[in-house]
């Protein structure tokens, strides 16, 4: 998201006083509940009606049939220029023993950060080789090979140009942010229109969505060098050439190494989409086969395998960019040259010993130890003896929480899935307690009352059931109170965009399943965040198994749960779930950590037992970071909802999915418009609430940005 965050309230925030900010909503909840009534009657206040759909999903594909006709040509003669020295490092690698490949990435990896990490290399390294996916797997690095340079390449050009000339900056920040929250299906259509299918599209694909790391770490390295070091370069006389390569760039360069990580890790985040539309024999395409053929051990492996590279490659970049920032202006230590000298000796030595042994030189074709079929068979023990209370359990959370978040209570309180009937008498119940409940909050804080009645509201209609007029004045006064007109009217247009275009209702089964999911990560994250916030073993085991969540693929976390609940949209929570508590559970302790111990201290010695300390001293300051972890939980819970299309959700990722599998150009690029439009509304609410805490509470430093990672 963009980084451009101001440290003051927008001057046009509504409205100013607290009468006036109590007057305001009052009026919006009049509103709202009149627009209700009335839908009730007449429905096109309830439901978009048809009529106000514009065809723009058609207009998108004549322009693209036209753009197709007239640049295909050019467009496959560099799809095959890109396709060579991807084959080229394919060869490469497939030709060398696979003992002097797993020497030079140990190697790479003591160079980068000693022997703990060598060991890991070459331990991992030969997993994978006893497995049987050391051919996948060199695949695999081929194409990342080619498509990391690419995006190392033009997101180092983007980030130049963005330092550079900054009237290009704002124009630059919208782009990063469309790359980053457009999910890749959508713009793997025009792509593949383009290119054509096979492993280019997914080269090229790969190289688009790894690329903003690069650009944003650009960009900082080179706006974070010390005008010092500038000023004495102009003072030798340096040209603005030599200012920039010699001097500016060099001091850059951790930064910029940084980059190279990130977009390193993107790049191998995408190899099982990219497998979907130019699947070739790699890592990625294993993992679809074997899950396409319900072989859960072998999926599992693959995915496991993916998560090995994916973590050495993190390691070692991380490791290079670490001794970048420590050596910095200095001359390479002789225990550095040493290593390396002594790594490419060992390599060399490798190659005829490899040559001469056939067990060192080609890696078996298939797994060596037995581990996929005993897990085949764990799960189908443990599917025949636990499976139908998981499926019960499985079917009543849907049918008791899911289901009415998603319909409402007034279609999901039914005799065949509650057991009993929405009665009159029972409806007034609820609207009674729902006065009760927001009149008692609504005493103690005015906002509480007015999120406890919005609460309420959206319970009985449901996320799909709510009057589309009502929900868009509610948008609208909320952009208008948290950030002011401009909010008001992003909140406006990201509403109208999904009328004009016929996607609310899909819009509104995203919103519900990715709400759902945040809230279970946030109070999951809560739990653990704060627990670890007070222990510094547990913090060493929850930061292990976080960071290993960030470095997996986001497909590979669909593999278990696929397995065990099968398809449906309970299957696509849990996945959203795990993958979106990483966020909630760094900053939560992050966040409790930080709190000044001077403050802690005091709260003690007036008396505060630990319970208050905790409520009335820790979370209050921590709120910032906090609400920054709330932020960054929206966001990997959107990223992953494209992904869970694929276990049969029926929300805009399966929207951008089907129009993937049918070239439907518009319609996809529209849907992945949709995530990316909520991804930026949602992004825009949370930092102007962020604003508003920062005016009372000052923002860590280290929590302004979440930690990086694969999306």
């Amino acid at each position: 998201m963009s980084d451009a965050m101001t440290t003051l309230v927008d001057r046009t925030a509504l409205p100013t006083s607290h009468r006036a900010y109590q007057l305001y909503w009052a009026c919006v909840v009049i509103a709202m509940a009149a627009v209700t009534l009335i839908g009730l009657q007449y429905g096109w206040l309830r439901d978009v009606p048809e009529v106000l759909t514009i065809p723009v999903a058609e207009w998108i594909n004549v322009a693209m049939a036209a753009i197709v006709d007239r640049t295909q040509p050019a467009f496959r003669a560099l799809s095959w220029l890109l396709a060579q020295p991807m084959h080229g490092l394919q060869a490469v690698l497939a030709l060398l023993p696979w003992l002097t490949v797993a020497m030079a990435f140990a190697g790479l990896a003591w160079v980068a950060s000693g022997a703990r990490l060598a060991v890991f290399a070459a331990a991992g390294l030969l997993l994978t080789v006893l497995l049987g996916y050391w051919t996948e797997m060199m695949n695999t690095l081929a194409l990342v090979g080619v498509s990391v340079p690419l995006s190392i390449a033009l997101g180092f050009g983007l980030g130049a140009a963005g330092f550079l000339w900054p009237r290009c900056r704002r124009g630059l920040d919208l782009l990063l942010d469309l790359m980053q929250t457009v999910p890749a299906f959508a713009y793997l259509i025009p792509i593949l229109l383009l290119f054509g299918f096979g492993p280019v599209v997914g080269l090229i694909a790969s190289a688009i969505y790894a690329a903003p790391p690069m650009v944003r770490n650009t960009m900082l390295g080179l706006s974070r060098v010390p005008e010092g070091q500038v000023e004495s370069g102009k003072m030798a006389g340096c040209s603005p050439a030599q200012l920039f390569w010699l001097v500016r760039l060099p001091g850059a360069m951790p930064q910029v190494l940084v980059g190279v990580n990130q977009t390193t890790m993107q790049a191998l985040s995408m190899v099982i989409i990219a497998a979907i539309i130019g699947g070739f024999d790699d890592i990625g395409w294993a993992v679809l086969t074997a899950l396409r053929k319900a072989q859960f051990g072998q999926s599992l492996m693959a995915g496991l395998c993916i998560v090995f590279l994916a973590v050495m490659i993190d390691r070692i970049t991380l490791g290079f960019a670490e001794k970048a920032r420590v050596h910095r202006g200095r001359a390479p230590v002789p225990l550095l040259r040493r290593r390396w000298a002594g790594v490419a000796l060992l390599v060399l030595l490798s190659l005829p010993v490899g040559l001469a042994l056939p067990a060192l030189n080609e890696a078996p074709a298939n797994s060596v130890i037995a581990v996929a079929e005993p897990l085949n068979d764990w799960l189908e023990q443990f599917l025949i003896t636990h499976g139908a209370l998981l499926a019960t359990l499985k079917t009543q959370f849907f049918y008791v929480v899911m289901f009415p978040l998603r319909a409402g209570l007034e279609n999901a309180v039914t005799p065949f899935t509650w057991g009993i009937e929405l009665t009159p008498t029972l409806i007034g119940a609820y609207w009674a307690l729902a006065a009760l409940v927001t009149l008692g909050l609504g005493a103690r804080s005015f906002a509480l009352g007015c999120a406890a009645l919005f609460v309420f509201w959206l319970g009985y209609f449901g996320m799909t059931g709510v009057s589309w007029v009502a929900l868009t004045l509610f948008m609208i006064a909320l952009g208008g109170t948290l950030g002011g007109v401009r909010s008001a009217l992003l909140c406006a247009s990201t509403c109208l965009f999904f009328v004009l275009t016929g996607l609310w209702d899909l819009a509104m089964l995203s919103i519900y399943l990715c709400a759902m999911g945040v809230v279970i990560s946030l109070g999951l994250g809560a739990i653990i965040g704060g627990l670890a916030a007070h222990s510094g073993r547990l913090s060493e085991i929850v930061r292990v198994v976080v960071d290993t969540l960030q470095t997996m693929p986001q497909f590979v976390l669909l593999i278990p749960f696929l397995m065990i609940f099968q398809v449906g949209e309970f299957t696509a929570l849990l996945a959203i779930v795990i993958y979106a508590v990483v966020p909630a559970i760094r900053y939560t302790e992050h966040g409790l950590r930080k709190v000044d111990p001077g403050i802690i201290e005091a709260a003690r010695q007036i008396g505060c037992t630990p319970w208050q300390i905790l409520w009335q001293v820790r979370v209050p300051l921590a709120l910032p970071a906090l609400a920054l972890g709330i932020n960054q939980t929206i966001m990997f819970g959107l990223a992953m909802l494209a992904i869970t299309a694929l276990v049969g959700t029926q929300d805009l990722g399966q929207a951008v999915y089907v129009a993937l599998s049918r070239a439907d150009a518009g319609q996809g690029l529209l849907a992945g418009l949709g995530i990316a439009a909520i991804a930026l509304t949602s992004d825009r609410l949370v930092r102007d609430w962020i604003v508003r805490l920062q005016t009372r509470r000052p923002v860590p430093d280290a929590a302004m940005g979440p930690k990086p990672g694969p999306r």
